[in-house]
């Protein structure tokens, strides 16, 4: 266990090791399956976007995925960090176009591009290009197979699959993609979810990115 502190309350965070997760399972059952000795009342369960989407077959094998020009042209603008692959491959901005549309995307390379080399401030792409491009992970080295030759895509209807581990377990629940460089809360069961500072309290990435094989995790606040 884990324990942080946030304005002035301290959590647990406690991941939970599973199988892994494949299309097609029912990804409340697993989270009910795995959680149901652990869990006390009060808990919140968190659910990694990358095991919600590929329950839902939104992991694509990379020989699948064909780049056209957009894709093979705008990747030569990424900019490629230690920390993932993102959108710095062709197959993954492909995948972006598919997702959110080329004239989107299209206006996120523009303005994200003026924003990054003229006002020097990054990250604006994403907050034009949306949730569902943020949300795509490459295939990396280090990423459980099979999923180390997939990209994943962001989950489909995350506040419904939020809801639906909630009336499985009984527990609030929330679907996060989160990883070593920042915390986005994609879908939750409850609004009240949205006020809680769910990001500050998974600021390190409890869950990890690797090898854990640790997709679900809960959060505990210690009274």
């Amino acid at each position: 266990m884990a324990v942080k502190e946030v304005n002035g309350k301290q959590y647990d965070r406690i991941p939970v090791r599973t199988h892994v997760i494949v299309r097609g399972e029912d990804i409340a059952k697993v989270v009910d399956d795995y959680t149901k000795d652990i869990r006390r009342p009060r808990d919140i369960i968190v659910v990694s976007e990358k095991a919600t989407a590929a329950s839902q077959g939104r992991a694509i094998p990379i020989e699948n995925i064909h780049p056209g020009f957009w894709a093979k042209f705008l990747v030569r603008f990424v900019t490629k960090t230690e920390y993932g692959i993102g959108l710095g491959m062709a197959e993954t901005l492909q995948m972006a176009i598919e997702e959110c549309g080329l004239p989107r995307i299209l206006f996120a390379a523009v303005i994200g591009g003026f924003s990054k080399y003229v006002l020097r401030r990054r990250g604006v792409f994403y907050t034009i290009a949306g949730d569902k491009a943020r949300a795509i992970d490459g295939p990396t080295h280090y990423t459980i197979p099979p999923y180390n030759r997939c990209v994943v895509l962001a989950p489909l209807q995350p506040d419904r699959v939020a809801a639906a581990i909630k009336r499985r377990t009984g527990h609030d629940a929330a679907i996060i993609d989160a990883n070593d460089l920042g915390q986005n809360i994609m879908g939750v069961s409850s609004a009240h979810l949205r006020s809680m500072p769910l990001q500050q309290i998974l600021c390190d990435n409890p869950l990890g990115q690797s090898i854990e094989q640790t997709p679900i995790g809960i959060i505990r606040e210690i009274l």
